[in-house]
C-alpha cells in the first residue's frame, strides 16, 4: 500500500483535529487508500514544534517552515496557521510540487486567493480547503436529496453561523479580530463555512447584499501565543488594543439557478456555541439541518399525505454517505472528528487516484470572490455582482 510522508506546519487547534484525522482515516476507510506517515510538524519555535512532534505523534518537529516544503521526502504540506501565513507557504509548497492540504479560508484577500489558485494550478498538485463541515453525513445526504430532484426546483434557503465565544468584550485580542492577520472577522472564520455548504448544495452564488457590523471595538491584548478561543478572559483593567474586523456580517444572496436566500455569521450570540444550520425550500419539499445535532436531517415531502404532511427526522448511520466508513448504527453518534477524518480520506484519495478534490483552491477563491462583492455591498449598501475566477 502506497505511504505518504506529511509536513504539518502550525501546532496549535487545528493540527490536533489533522494529526487525529490522519491516524483515523485507515481505520475507518479500511482498505485505506493509501497510508500517512506524519513525518514533522513545524511551529514558531523549536520547544513548541518538539512538544507538538510529541502530542500529536509526529518524528519530529522543527522551528524552519521552509525547510519543511524543501524536505525532499514530504508529500504532502499541511497548512494549520492563521491566516497571513497560507499564501506564502502555500505557494512555496506548489513550487516545490507538494500536495496541499490548507484550513479555511483561503487566505487574507482577493489578491492572495489568485495567487495561490493560479500556484496549483501551475504545479498540477492535488489541493483540499479544509471546509470539513460539507463532510458531514447528513450535509452530504441533503446534497443527495437535491441532485436526486427530491425537493423539486429550489426556491428559497436561510444559512446561519452563530457562536458566544466572543460576546464578552474581555475575550482577549486574538489574531482572529486583527485584519492584519486573518483579512476578516466573522465572514472569514464562521460565515465561509455556510457558503461552502450552500455553495457546494445548490450552485455558484451571483449577487450580493450585505451588512457588517463591529460590536466591540477593542479588546484586551492577549499574552500566549495560543489562539485562547475566548475561554480566557482579560480583566476590565487590562491594556486593550483596537478591533477592526466584522463581528457579524448578514448576506441576502442569489444563487445561478434563480434561488434567493440569505446567511447570517456572529461570533456574538449569547447562547449560541456552534450553531451552523440551513433550511432548503423546493418545489416538492424542504431540507432543514443544525449541526448541533449532525446526525439528523429534517426532511419534509409535498408527496407526503396530508394527514402526515409535516419534518420527519433522518438519523444518518450505514444507509448514508460514507456510513459503511463510520458506525454501524444510526445516530450512535458522528463528531467534529469524523468529519475531519472524512476529509483526509477524500484528500488522499483523490491524490492517490491523481484527481482534484472539491473544496479546492479554487472553491476558496470563488468564496474569496463572495466576500469581496460582500464587503462592497456592506460599504456601498448596494446589490453587487460576484466576481469570477480569473
Amino acid at each position: 500500500m502506497k505511504t505518504y510522508n506529511v509536513g504539518l506546519i502550525g501546532a496549535g487547534f487545528m493540527a490536533k483535529a489533522h494529526s487525529i484525522a490522519y491516524s483515523g482515516m485507515p481505520i475507518f476507510f479500511w482498505p485505506a487508500p493509501a497510508l500517512v506517515t506524519k513525518k514533522v510538524i513545524a511551529d514558531l519555535t523549536q520547544e513548541r514544534a518538539d512538544a507538538a512532534a510529541a502530542q500529536f505523534g509526529f518524528e519530529r518537529g522543527t522551528d524552519n517552515w521552509r525547510s519543511v516544503i524543501e524536505d525532499p521526502n514530504i508529500d504532502i504540506i499541511d497548512i494549520c496557521t492563521p491566516n497571513n501565513a497560507h499564501a506564502e507557504i502555500a505557494i512555496a509548497a506548489a513550487e516545490a510540487g507538494k500536495h496541499i492540504l490548507c484550513e479555511k479560508p483561503i487566505s487574507r484577500t482577493i489578491e492572495e486567493a489568485h495567487k495561490m489558485y493560479h500556484a496549483v494550478k501551475k504545479a498540477g498538485t492535488v489541493n483540499m480547503l479544509a471546509f470539513n463541515y460539507r463532510m458531514t453525513p447528513a450535509v452530504q445526504l441533503a446534497k443527495k436529496y437535491i441532485d436526486e430532484g427530491a425537493i423539486g426546483d429550489i426556491l428559497d434557503f436561510r444559512g446561519t453561523y452563530l457562536q458566544d465565544w466572543s460576546a464578552d468584550p474581555n475575550s482577549p485580542l486574538s489574531w482572529r479580530f486583527q485584519k492584519e492577520i486573518c483579512g476578516s472577522g466573522a465572514f472569514g472564520d464562521i460565515a465561509t463555512h455556510v457558503v461552502d455548504m450552500l455553495r457546494f448544495l445548490l450552485g455558484d452564488f451571483t449577487e450580493v447584499n450585505a451588512r457588517m457590523a463591529t460590536y466591540i471595538n477593542e479588546r484586551p491584548i492577549q499574552t500566549g501565543v495560543a489562539d485562547s478561543l475566548g475561554n480566557v478572559k482579560g480583566g476590565s483593567d487590562a491594556p486593550k488594543k483596537k478591533v477592526d474586523v466584522d463581528d457579524q456580517c448578514f448576506l441576502a444572496l442569489k444563487c445561478k439557478n434563480g434561488a434567493f436566500g440569505s446567511i447570517e455569521a456572529t461570533r456574538n450570540a449569547w447562547g449560541r456555541n456552534n450553531y451552523i444550520t440551513f433550511e432548503i425550500h423546493g418545489t416538492k419539499g424542504s431540507i432543514y439541518f443544525n449541526y448541533e445535532r449532525r446526525d439528523e436531517l429534517q426532511v419534509c415531502f409535498a408527496s407526503d399525505p396530508g394527514d402526515r404532511r409535516g419534518f420527519r427526522t433522518v438519523y444518518t448511520g450505514p444507509a448514508h454517505p460514507f456510513g459503511e466508513a463510520l458506525w454501524p448504527i444510526p445516530a450512535l453518534g458522528i463528531g467534529y472528528t469524523e468529519t475531519k477524518i472524512v476529509e483526509m480520506y477524500k484528500f488522499i484519495k483523490a491524490i492517490t487516484e491523481g484527481k482534484q478534490v472539491s473544496p479546492s483552491f479554487e472553491d476558496g477563491y470563488n468564496i474569496e470572490l463572495i466576500g469581496e462583492a460582500a464587503f462592497k455591498s456592506a460599504a456601498s449598501g448596494l446589490w453587487e455582482k460576484v466576481g469570477k475566477v480569473e
